[in-house]
């Protein structure tokens, strides 16, 4: 894994209806050590999948520099993976065959794209799905399929851009206990985009949040790990750091 360096990035672009120029994101600087997960959160708006955007490469920055390790981002590549909020995995494929996508676009050799996409779907605890095809899935496991998916293709970066916001409460919470798990057991560098502020301080070591597409406020999340629901959400340090990221929120 690498780190991920964010320099002086802003974002302008022409909006037709408006008929004025609107800077989505200005002047955001940010720094994620190697194996470091951080949460960006902050209101609708404030350029938070902007900026996982262009990170990801799919749109340019205005200015500013983006950096893996010592490579600068131009475009999209597998240096970085990204799991979106809708599943995106190929209904004529299984699963087996939709995390071994990566691998095989990298020439790897069936034989070893398929241990390598085993041994993903077992470290999201879905080995026993491997022959599946998407649409027996329930919304939960399919997005499981989508982190094993990413990670399959060993990017230095993992970005998620609500990933959990289209499941029920129940499966979103057993799902971020499932990313806490294998970000343990793997490293990943991983920049988290979401709405949901006790999801951004429960799965990080640090939480940004953004206002009118700068950066506001830097929040470390001292929590010790393992973490899961239960007992942590009763904690008063769970709660004092939600309530004090919230209140940053609703003050962007």
């Amino acid at each position: 894994m690498k780190s991920l360096t964010i320099r002086d990035l802003s974002k302008t672009y022409f909006d037709a209806y408006a008929g004025a120029h609107v800077n989505a994101v200005r002047d955001v600087s940010l720094d994620v050590p190697a194996g470091e997960f951080v949460s960006v959160v902050g209101p609708s708006g404030c350029g938070k999948s902007t900026i996982l955007n262009m990170v990801a490469g799919f749109i340019p920055p205005s200015s500013g520099e983006i950096r893996v390790g010592d490579r600068s981002v131009t475009g999209p590549g597998p240096d970085r993976g990204v799991v979106f909020q809708s599943f995106a995995l190929f209904p004529w494929k299984t699963v087996l065959e939709n995390v071994a996508f990566g691998p095989k676009m990298r020439g790897v050799a069936r034989p070893e794209r398929e241990r390598i996409a085993r041994e993903f779907l077992d470290l999201a605890g879905l080995g026993a799905a491997a022959g599946r095809y998407p649409n027996e899935l329930s919304g939960g496991m399919q997005q499981r399929v989508g982190v094993a998916r990413a990670l399959a293709n060993e990017p230095d970066v993992l970005l998620m851009d609500e990933p959990f916001a289209s499941v029920d409460a129940q499966t979103r919470m057993t799902l971020q206990e499932e990313l806490t798990r294998i970000w343990q057991e793997r490293r990943p560098t991983v920049l988290f985009i979401t709405h949901d502020v006790p999801e951004a301080v429960f799965l990080a070591n640090r939480v940004v949040v953004l206002s009118k597409g700068r950066v506001l406020a830097d929040v470390e999340v001292p929590l010790p790990r393992p973490r899961r629901w239960d007992p942590l959400v009763a904690s008063d340090d769970f709660k004092d750091l939600s309530n004090k990221v919230l209140q940053l929120v609703r003050s962007a």
